[in-house]
Formats: C-alpha cells, sequence, structure tokens
C-alpha cells in the first residue's frame, strides 16, 4: 500500500545513505559552495527534474516527494 511505499520512499527523499558521508549531507556542502542565488536555481532545476520525470522512471510516487523536498527547500531559501 501507499503507507508501506511512503515510509521506503521517505528514507531515500530526506536522508538518502548514499548522500551522506561522514556526518555531512551533500546538500550541505552544495549549500555552502554557492551563493543564495544559486542555491535557488540548483534547487529549482532539482524540482523541474523530478516533476519532469515523476511519470517516465517507475517510481511516480517518490518522484513527486523529492519533487516537494526541493520545493519546500525552495521555499526556506527564498524566504518572503
Amino acid at each position: 500500500g501507499f503507507s508501506e511505499d511512503y515510509s521506503i520512499a521517505e528514507d531515500s527523499v530526506n536522508s538518502p545513505k548514499h548522500y551522506n558521508t561522514g556526518g555531512i549531507e551533500c546538500i550541505e556542502s552544495i549549500e555552502a559552495s554557492m551563493s543564495k542565488l544559486e542555491f535557488a536555481g540548483y534547487l529549482k532545476g532539482n524540482l523541474s527534474k523530478y516533476i519532469w520525470r515523476y511519470n517516465y522512471k517507475g517510481k511516480p510516487k517518490e518522484d513527486l516527494l523529492k519533487a516537494k523536498w526541493y520545493l519546500e527547500r525552495l521555499l526556506q531559501t527564498t524566504g518572503d
């Protein structure tokens, strides 16, 4: 069911093990290497990617959750 799929997707969406090395999240490293405007563009690009492909890669729910994650991070980054 969806709840089972959601819990699996949630791990791969919010804290994928392959993006965390030595206690450092890859996204944090990327953010630190960019200006605020550059990082917002990076988030927007990833958001677009997951929306674009969600119906084609065989994991639509996971891709939509990833798009949601990037949208929420973009909202946090850009503020009001």
